[in-house]
């Protein structure tokens, strides 16, 4: 049989041959592009930074050349950012998104702000992993964790799934703390000048570097009292510090705990809508981390007071692998302490 007086094989073969022609590889594709970067929280915050630092010099290192562009996108701890590249940013490698590594396993714990399955993003990778402290400020009466558990206070959150409500309802359920969460600010550094303010006690998610690199006058001067500590293990210069993870009773509250706490070792991630061509997410991919082994970017974060760790995407995936494949009864009891 003949289509236009050529053979069906023949012309399954000719349309074949034209489609992988009409295939843009990577250097082709990105050329003359544009590609941002949607910061889920606000212009200054340490995400925005670190995005920043990324768009500065990632394009040397990416086929293609492509310009980068930083946009914020705040709102709800980052679930405004995470769902829009869900349902609406473009899957074609020019859209990428930053936020906290928490929002992640939202879904899972049943809350609804997240509109997304966490595992179908198309990961790029982390700039850094950073342990975060519980804080509060001089002038409040709170002044140890005991403290927090014999006497209310307040913490400051960005969004009621922001990381400092979650880790100060965790500390509620699992240490008996008795945190008050005030999550109306927009962004974390919002949240941490309430602290400074007086409008609240505290903040719950103040990573350690950005505490010491950038704010060591706080620790310098005893303006801040530090709390708790929260990852997996203690972060070694905090070491007289409480970690959270050390307050779990029983086997259970444990790996309930590890199962909260699992996200930070994703670090600050960068990650883009699912279905991203795999040949352009890999581009992506193997430029950021060129990027973040750039000699010229880590003497410029280091002067920024931004210490730098590259978290490849397969990481990222086995962790949220770890996370969503957790028995029932451990996920039920994480469930009960964002309740």
């Amino acid at each position: 049989m003949k289509v236009g007086g050529i053979s069906i094989s023949l012309f399954i073969m000719l349309a074949a041959v034209s489609a992988i022609a009409q295939v843009e590889t990577p250097p082709s594709f990105f050329a003359g592009k544009q590609v941002s970067i949607n910061v889920g929280t606000p212009p200054g915050s340490p995400a925005s930074l670190y995005a920043q630092l990324v768009a500065r010099h990632i394009s040397v290192h990416m086929p293609g050349h492509p310009a980068f562009i930083v946009k914020h996108l705040p709102g709800a701890g980052g679930l405004v950012a995470a769902n829009t590249a869900w349902s609406k940013m473009a899957a074609d490698g020019t859209e990428l998104v930053s936020t906290n590594s928490l929002i992640f396993i939202e879904p899972l714990l049943g809350v609804g702000g997240g509109q997304f399955e966490a595992r179908k993003f198309t990961w790029i990778g982390g700039t850094h992993v950073e342990r975060m402290v519980c804080v509060t400020w001089h002038t409040s009466a709170i002044k140890t964790f005991k403290d927090a558990i014999e006497k209310p206070s307040i913490i400051g959150s960005y969004g009621a799934e922001g990381p400092s409500a979650v880790f100060a309802r965790t500390a509620n359920m699992f240490a008996g703390a008795k945190f008050q969460i005030i999550a109306g600010y927009s962004g974390g550094s919002e949240a941490l000048i309430a602290m400074q303010r007086g409008e609240v006690d505290g903040n719950c998610a103040m990573g350690w570097h950005e505490l010491t690199l950038r704010n060591e006058a706080w620790l310098r001067e005893k303006q801040v009292n530090l709390l708790f500590q929260m990852g997996l293990e203690k972060e070694p210069e905090m070491a007289q510090v409480p970690a959270l993870i050390d307050y779990a009773q029983t086997p259970l509250d444990r790996r309930a705990l590890e199962l909260l706490l699992t996200p930070l070792e994703i670090g600050r991630p960068i990650y883009a809508p699912p279905g991203v061509p795999a040949d352009r997410a890999m581009a992506l991919r193997e430029a950021l981390e060129r990027t973040l082994r750039d000699p010229t970017v880590l003497d410029e974060a280091k002067k920024a007071g931004l210490p730098l760790q590259h978290v490849p995407a397969a990481k990222i995936e086995k962790l949220l692998e770890d996370v969503y494949s957790a028995p029932r009864e451990v996920l039920m009891r994480a469930r009960r302490a964002q309740e």
